[in-house]
């Protein structure tokens, strides 16, 4: 980013390491972030409400100084957020609904993973040498193919 002319940033760590509330089926975390321009670090507080068909995603973004302010103070927001009858997780009937290929760890990684870049970085390679890789593919399957090939007797 620093080449378009955007300030750098850098994930710390966790200011607070995911924790899922098993009863009310909210998952929460704070990741600290150091911005170059910055004298204080930046809160970035996290929490997933999880519905039957999906979850609701709430950010509060603040100095790292107000980290226990935003713990103790979402509490009430998270009380008057729930899903419509039907759409609450208690709601989920595994003869209907399907199961998401992800669990508990892909919400977090999976963002984790987007906002450091990784996801975006293996996209860029993924483009760039995708026909190297469709080529060693086809390859393999040459191999293999003359591997389990049955050979005919004369």
């Amino acid at each position: 980013m620093r080449e378009l002319g955007y300030s750098g940033s850098e994930l710390v760590g966790w200011a607070s390491p995911p924790y899922y509330d098993a009863e009310n089926k909210k998952l929460h975390w704070a990741k600290e972030l150091r911005f170059d321009d910055a004298t204080e670090n930046t809160l970035n507080y996290d929490v997933r409400i999880l519905g039957r068909k999906g979850f609701v995603q709430l950010t509060a973004i603040s100095n790292m100084s107000a980290l226990t302010d935003v713990s103790t103070g979402i509490a009430p927001i998270l009380e008057s957020i729930n899903f419509n009858e039907g759409y609450r997780y208690a709601d989920f009937n595994p003869n209907l609904d399907k199961v998401a290929a992800y669990g508990i760890g892909g919400l977090i990684a999976g963002k984790v993973l987007l906002k450091t870049g990784i996801l975006a970085k293996a996209g860029l390679l993924l483009a760039k040498f995708w026909k190297i890789i469709l080529i060693a593919l086809a390859g393999l399957g040459g191999v293999f193919g003359k591997l389990f090939r049955r050979k005919e007797t004369e």
